[in-house]
């Protein structure tokens, strides 16, 4: 059999989407994160919202509602590797990115 030789990019596993912090109240949210980082606002248990820059890298935060007393709102099903449902649609001015969180991983719609 031939060996397929790859670029050392395609060969790197790649680092999976996954929570960073945990802070009280969104006003103490740092203003840059880590790239695929999530910031949970609220407690551990119960956490308000999730907030991290957008996959896309076009600078736009993205804060996902996590409260079920309130719509529209997203789950966390599962923190390592992180999962959220449903779909995330953020539109921010004429920009629209529409992907789902699975598994630690981006899955553009």
């Amino acid at each position: 059999l031939a060996r397929i030789h790859l670029p050392a990019w395609l060969r790197l596993p790649r680092r999976r989407w996954r929570v960073v912090q945990r802070i009280d109240a969104a006003d103490e949210l740092p203003e840059r994160l880590p790239r695929r980082g999530v910031v949970l606002v609220g407690l551990l248990a119960e956490p308000k919202w999730a907030v991290f820059d957008c996959p896309c890298r076009g600078r736009h935060r993205v804060m996902l509602n996590l409260d079920p007393s309130r719509r529209p709102r997203w789950k966390i099903t599962n923190l390592s590797p992180l999962t959220v449902a449903p779909s995330i649609d953020a539109i921010t001015g004429s920009r629209r990115c529409h992907f789902w969180v699975r598994d630690g991983q981006i899955k553009w719609v």
